[in-house]
């Protein structure tokens, strides 16, 4: 799996795309278990579960994760086996996907900061305007995300901003060792 929502699967001698929706607590849907879309018809659910289920059973497979991953698909699959369970399972999970979409997650950032006093003033060319931090000024950033300024000075996209992004990271006060243990 990879960073793009998408996982390559390969089952029944096909290789294709299949898009990752991991639950809100990190673990995987029954879907992405059994490598399937959404939208799967059930014809093709079982044939999944078949394929995998006979690739991870422990009495053919001795990898030390198979049995987990042959509960791992038992419970997806028991979760999804039948039109009507299916309908149960979707219905479950769209208000935990819904409250996923509205929180920032993985990769996403939140808004700039507006406090009073918080603000820096921003001019055009210190307000970066694309990516997860769009709007946010580059003093913002050194405060909240010093790592991905100094990315972002070595990137090719920072380039416009890299005489500003080594001035704010020159400035900026080094942490000591007591506050990286305190995690401050």
């Amino acid at each position: 799996m990879d960073g793009t929502g998408y996982a390559v699967c390969r089952c029944a001698a096909r290789t294709f795309l299949v898009e990752k929706h991991s639950l809100a607590d990190g673990r995987r849907t029954a879907y992405e278990v059994l490598q399937v879309r959404d939208e799967a018809d059930q014809v093709v659910v079982q044939a999944a579960y078949r394929v995998l289920a006979a690739k991870y059973h422990p009495d053919y497979n001795t990898a030390p994760g198979a049995e987990r991953r042959m509960a791992e698909l038992n419970d997806a699959y028991a979760s999804i086996r039948s039109a009507e369970r299916r309908a149960v399972y979707d219905k479950t999970r769209r208000p935990i996907e819904a409250t996923r979409a509205q929180a920032p997650g993985r990769g996403q950032a939140t808004s700039p900061p507006t406090a009073a006093g918080a603000r820096t003033r921003a001019t055009s060319n210190d307000t970066v305007d694309f990516g997860r931090y769009a709007g946010w000024s580059l003093a913002d950033l050194a405060v909240s995300d010093p790592d991905y300024l100094r990315w972002l000075g070595r990137h090719s996209s920072g380039i416009r901003y890299r005489q500003r992004i080594d001035a704010l990271l020159r400035d900026r006060p080094k942490p000591t060792t007591s506050s990286k243990v305190r995690g401050r």
